[in-house]
């Protein structure tokens, strides 16, 4: 993967015909569905990874693209590590777990502890090189996972991803979480991405023993965005150690299986996504 592309093809020589190739890509998939968050540690790589399970699961094809170049986390999540990938003249195969066609940046990284230090043109190129060489096929759905906030990479893909494309926003009840989701709210209306719903992550914790729901922090935080944004609460995902235990060990699929209170949840929340069509 290299970083040499700037992802301007107005002002390139080559003749590499990019955006033929991107349009190409893009046809086969029916919906692309943005993972947002306004800030980092909300658990946005874990909802994006649970969502794309979820609609495998309902009978979808389905693709995850991990494009939080400074953070991946989807190779930790799946056990992908050591996955050795495959290509061919027509780009890279996307390795195939738990029937989701995942692909990372941090599956190209030679040192998996070692820190991408790119400015803006290069991710933006990198974003577009993933997009274009990674062969999807025909996919139902595209869940993207992206780094927090409103940066470059989140509205490049706006301005790059022709078609069906919605964004899912991640939050915790904090309002220091709240308020920078409000942003990307704010950003989805001005890019003209319709938002398909808010999820509100660690909404709450299930004492495993007697079963009473606590409320960590404060709540009612997800209603008000999504009345912001005027979409639907999609989920509120509880706090589930054991959960959390098994996507750290790699096994997000094992722990979404585990934990009913979550899966429940997802359901839901795909539910109401397919029904968006």
């Amino acid at each position: 993967m290299s970083s040499s592309c700037s992802g301007h093809c107005s002002s390139c020589s080559s003749s590499c015909n990019t955006e033929e190739k991107l349009e190409k890509r893009l046809a086969l998939i029916k919906h692309k569905i943005l993972v947002l968050s306004g800030k980092g540690g909300v658990g946005k790589s874990t909802v994006a990874a649970t969502l794309a399970l979820t609609l495998a699961r309902k009978g979808a094809k389905v693709g995850l693209l991990d494009v939080d170049f400074h953070g991946p986390s989807q190779p930790t999540l799946f056990s992908l590590q050591t996955v050795t990938l495959e290509g061919n003249d027509d780009g890279m195969i996307p390795p195939e777990i738990n029937g989701i066609k995942i692909f990372s940046i941090g599956l190209v990284m030679e040192d998996a502890d070692r820190a991408i230090i790119w400015r803006g043109p290069a991710k933006i190129g990198v974003l577009k090189q993933l997009l274009e060489d990674v062969q999807w096929g025909e996919l139902d759905y595209l869940v993207l996972d992206f780094p927090p906030g409103t940066g470059d990479e989140v509205l490049s893909a706006c301005q790059m991803i022709s078609g069906s494309k919605s964004a899912v926003i991640v939050s915790t009840p904090q309002e220091v979480a709240l308020a920078d989701c409000r942003k990307c709210i704010d950003f989805c209306k001005q890019v003209e991405v319709p938002v398909a719903g808010i999820i509100e992550n660690m909404s709450g914790f299930v004492c495993p023993d007697c079963g009473h729901r606590h409320e960590i922090f404060s709540s009612g935080g997800g209603e008000k965005l999504a009345k912001l944004a005027e979409a639907p609460l999609l989920a509120r995902l509880p706090l589930d150690p054991a959960f959390l235990k098994q996507c750290d060990a790699g096994d997000v699929a094992g722990a979404l299986s585990s934990s009913p209170a979550i899966a429940g949840e997802m359901d839901k929340a795909a539910s109401l996504i397919i029904a968006r069509g």
